[in-house]
């Protein structure tokens, strides 16, 4: 287990305890502390790490170096307390909710009551890029999000995929720089797999850095799944300013993914830059209709999950989980 890290962020420096779900009482005012969420019938631990909300400056400036104009223009935004995976979902976490083993393996829950039974499950892979502790790849933004909804089922804490200001609050860690770790792209290395250091292949996580929230592979890796659809003109939208904003639309495709990968260049690393998904990553699937869980050129694309701190009321659970159309 990795030793304590101070983190710091806008507000405040502070020390992180750690505390299983067992160990405490989540309540939506207190105990806003790093944890480790049991997945009960397994030894599988996912570090969550607590990200206090704050308003910041989402995008980049005109002269940041690499800028694309979807990311502007830059504007003021508020997003609430939440706590964010420490990595990238890996694949011997996301098995078990491919394989459902586990389903019915008892241990102390939280709050949120669904029934395990009624969450779909996934079909398996076209091809076995699973690794323990990699990250997973290859999977449709529909699959993170039912992984997020069977794991809330189990849990009995609400997860989701996280809001594209999430993310980059996340990322930023405090900065308004290119990068987390400030300007300098000399330092990429330190915090990121990319196109010059990655062999071409996905890398365990956390081997490297993490940023100031110790966030692991915020900037390459695998690009992750947010939960926007995609829009060059988002920000125009939002442009006066937005508290928790969130774009969603019923179209599969664009959707935004954040952070760049091992096979991409500095510029799309930066924590403004946006990407998005296409239909050539699901070109060449066989199956008709093709799949709503797997892509089959996506080997870049992965993801990580939060739970925000305030719960939202029970008819409220479905509004971010991602809604699949019957067939792509």
């Amino acid at each position: 287990m990795k030793s304590l890290k101070k983190y710091s962020h806008f507000f405040s420096t502070f020390i992180l305890g750690i505390a299983t779900v067992s160990d405490i009482s989540f309540s939506q005012q207190s105990n806003f502390t790093l944890y480790e969420q049991n997945i009960f019938g397994s030894d599988a631990k996912i570090r969550m790490v607590p990200v206090n909300g704050g308003r910041f400056t989402l995008g980049s400036p005109k002269n940041e170096k690499g800028r694309n104009k979807d990311e502007g223009p830059a504007h003021d935004v508020l997003v609430d307390d939440f706590w964010m995976a420490e990595i990238e979902v890996t694949w011997d976490l996301y098995e078990l909710f491919l394989n459902r083993t586990s389903d019915q393996a008892k241990g102390e829950k939280g709050n949120i009551q669904i029934d395990i039974d009624g969450v779909s499950g996934a079909t398996q892979p076209y091809v076995n890029y699973n690794k323990n502790g990699y990250p997973t790849i290859n999977i449709t933004q529909y699959a993170a999000s039912q992984f997020c909804k069977w794991l809330t089922a189990k849990t009995g804490n609400y997860y989701r995929l996280p809001t594209e200001a999430e993310w980059e609050y996340a990322c930023r860690g405090g900065s308004q720089k290119a990068y987390s770790f400030g300007n300098k792209s000399k330092n990429i290395t330190k915090y990121a797999w990319y196109n010059k250091n990655s062999d071409g292949k996905t890398h365990k996580g956390g081997q490297k850095l993490p940023n100031a929230h110790g966030l692991y592979d915020m900037h390459g890796n695998v690009a992750e799944w947010v939960l926007d659809s995609y829009s060059p003109e988002t920000y125009i939208v939002w442009g006066k300013g937005a508290n928790n904003p969130v774009k969603k639309n019923q179209a599969l495709y664009p959707r935004v993914v954040r952070g760049g990968s091992y096979k991409d260049a500095l510029n799309k690393l930066r924590s403004a830059s946006r990407g998005y998904s296409t239909h050539r990553w699901k070109q060449r699937d066989p199956q008709v209709p093709k799949s709503l869980w797997w892509h089959v050129d996506a080997t870049h694309i992965g993801f990580r999950i939060v739970r925000p701190r305030i719960e939202p009321k029970k008819e409220d659970l479905n509004k971010m989980w991602v809604r699949p159309k019957k067939e792509y």
